[in-house]
């Protein structure tokens, strides 16, 4: 795809497009080693990177990354009593509109997807679609091979009549589960374990599909994923 230099700045989130061709005419934008001067200079994105006021920018049709969330954030563009998951972002990407692929609570950490993409967001957040996402719990009684058979065999919440199971469980400590899901209920699985008689005293997300957090990740740092890759797609199967 082509486009003028002013018009890549601007789907990249570095301002209005009048902005974005005043950063090129005061000598803020390079490419490779070349000062550009030409605000609608026609560049090919496929494989550009940009580099605005020394920071170097890959360009991104659609914006898909993955950031370990650190606890005390809100996984929403509203946050109400603790900073939103998108101030960890550069500017660019906020003023892009990226979402927060489904939510995280403020006080649970790990693999959270971030995206400009209206369409990937509904797929991986619909139940139709199985996306399964494994959760590290640390309960604060014991658990067992037992506790881990109930999680996949259902239990009952407060608010729906029918079984919720787990699509995988397994003890993992004397308290702590390694718990998979396929459905994003509210507090599911902080409210999965009180049926059991326990409780959660930290929840960690460490894959989403087949993508797993990597371990030198630190939280609140951030990366860019490869959309075309789609490595959130279920380790088996599809629906």
């Amino acid at each position: 795809m082509r486009l003028t230099l002013s018009r890549a700045l601007h789907s990249q989130g570095f301002g209005a497009r009048r902005a974005c061709e005043g950063l090129v005419l005061h000598g803020r934008v390079r490419i490779g080693q070349r000062v550009c001067e030409d605000p609608f200079e026609e560049v090919d994105t496929q494989g550009l990177i940009l580099e605005v006021e020394g920071q170097a920018w890959p360009f991104h049709a659609r914006a898909l990354l993955m950031l370990n969330k650190p606890a005390g954030y809100e996984c929403s563009t509203r946050p109400r009593h603790h900073p939103s998951v998108l101030s960890l972002l550069p500017a660019p990407l906020r003023v892009r509109g990226v979402q927060p692929v489904g939510r995280l609570d403020e006080d649970t950490t790990g693999l959270l997807l971030i995206t400009d993409d209206g369409p990937l967001i509904h797929r991986l957040t619909s139940p139709k679609w199985h996306v399964p996402k494994i959760y590290e719990v640390r309960t604060r009684h014991p658990v067992d091979a037992q506790v881990a058979q109930r999680l996949c065999e259902g239990v009952v919440l407060d608010d729906d009549p029918l079984p919720v199971r787990a699509a995988a469980c397994e003890a993992t400590g004397s308290h702590a589960l390694r718990l998979t899901l396929t459905e994003g209920r509210y507090h599911q699985v902080k409210r999965m374990v009180a049926a059991v008689g326990n409780r959660v005293e930290a929840l960690h997300r460490s894959a989403v599909g087949a993508l797993t957090l990597p371990e030198d990740l630190q939280p609140g740092q951030w990366r860019w994923l490869d959309a075309e890759a789609q490595p959130w797609q279920p380790r088996t199967g599809t629906p």
